[in-house]
């Protein structure tokens, strides 16, 4: 019998690519309570999808109206503003770029805070500085409400795909209702310890991740003025001890791999001008705690470099494009 039950399992995981995304919503949505998301960007969008896709109900918001259209067609609840959202939902995941709009989400006029309900679970997957995190956890915890810093690793691949990790920091006890949620949008949630111990994990893998990119394009850019074929010298890279996420998943040298940003002229993934913030937060956390990081202060020059060069909005691979042109190739 169990052999039988094992067997109906697969097979109705197999069916369900099959079956209408509307009327799997509806039937599980009826026991699922709604979610609000504010911060309907290119990894807040897929974030809220997914959520759809595990039968929450979601009520979103964004500064831009264009960007909730798609999700409004999946049967999201679209409004004004955060404030409104809180009046609806007690569990809120918001996913912003920088501190100050996280700031003026929670605590400005139209801002969760002013609306949340006592005992309302507040998520921030936004990548910020871990003092504001601190910040918010207080004034939610004043209006009877709990903060809790998620922020992600994996980019817009991993946010569509549902494969994110989540790095976590907040009160341990609020841990497992919050991984309830993360785990509709990623592989891995970690609890990292207390408020703020979030984004220090996420600052410190996107200063290696920095790093890493400059270093392969740099190795990949050489190789190719030595004479190798790029394609030949990643796969080399990636049997070798060199190898790293930049060479062997999100490689920066256009025709070497398909379906990352290098591929279409670094168009979406992780913005240029996003990787600088990271690495200014770094920065500071390293000036705050006389930590020495002479690579990574290198690479902040680096991409804000890039950032008045014109690379802004290009994704932080183009690193290797902006070395090429340094050259004059």
């Amino acid at each position: 019998m169990a052999a039988v039950l094992r067997g109906s399992r697969c097979l109705v995981g197999r069916c369900y690519k099959h079956v209408d995304f509307a009327l799997v919503s509806t039937r599980s949505m009826a026991s699922k309570t709604q979610v609000g998301f504010v911060g309907l960007g290119n990894m807040g969008n897929p974030m809220a999808k997914n959520l759809l896709k595990h039968g929450y109900p979601v009520i979103a918001t964004d500064v831009f109206p264009e960007s909730c259209k798609e999700l409004q067609e999946l049967g999201a609840q679209i409004l004004d503003n955060p404030a409104e959202v809180a009046d609806k939902a007690d569990r809120i995941i918001t996913m912003l770029p920088s501190s100050p709009n996280v700031i003026d989400v929670y605590t400005g006029p139209n801002g969760i805070l002013k609306k949340v309900k006592k005992g309302s679970l507040l998520i921030d997957s936004s990548t910020i500085d871990p003092s504001v995190s601190k910040e918010m956890a207080a004034a939610a915890e004043k209006m009877g409400a709990v903060f809790m810093d998620a922020p992600v690793s994996g980019g817009v691949g991993a946010a569509s795909s549902g494969k994110l990790t989540f790095m976590v920091g907040g009160v341990e006890e609020e841990f497992t209702a919050a991984k309830e949620l993360l785990s509709c949008m990623g592989a891995n949630v970690v609890y990292c310890g207390q408020v703020g111990t979030g984004q220090a994990a996420k600052i410190c893998n996107n200063m290696l991740l920095a790093i890493g990119m400059i270093g392969t394009s740099e190795a990949m850019n050489l190789g190719i003025r030595l004479g190798l074929d790029p394609k030949l010298l990643a796969k080399i890279l990636n049997m070798s001890s060199g190898r790293c996420w930049s060479s062997d998943t999100y490689n920066p040298v256009p025709g070497v791999m398909e379906g990352v940003p290098s591929g279409n002229n670094y168009q979406g993934g992780f913005g240029t001008q996003l990787m600088a913030k990271d690495l200014g937060l770094a920065q500071n956390t390293a000036t705050n705690t006389k930590t020495p990081v002479p690579l990574g202060s290198l690479a902040h020059q680096i991409y804000r470099m890039m950032c008045a060069r014109g690379y802004a909005s290009k994704d932080f691979s183009s690193v290797f494009q902006f070395l090429r042109e340094e050259e004059g190739q």
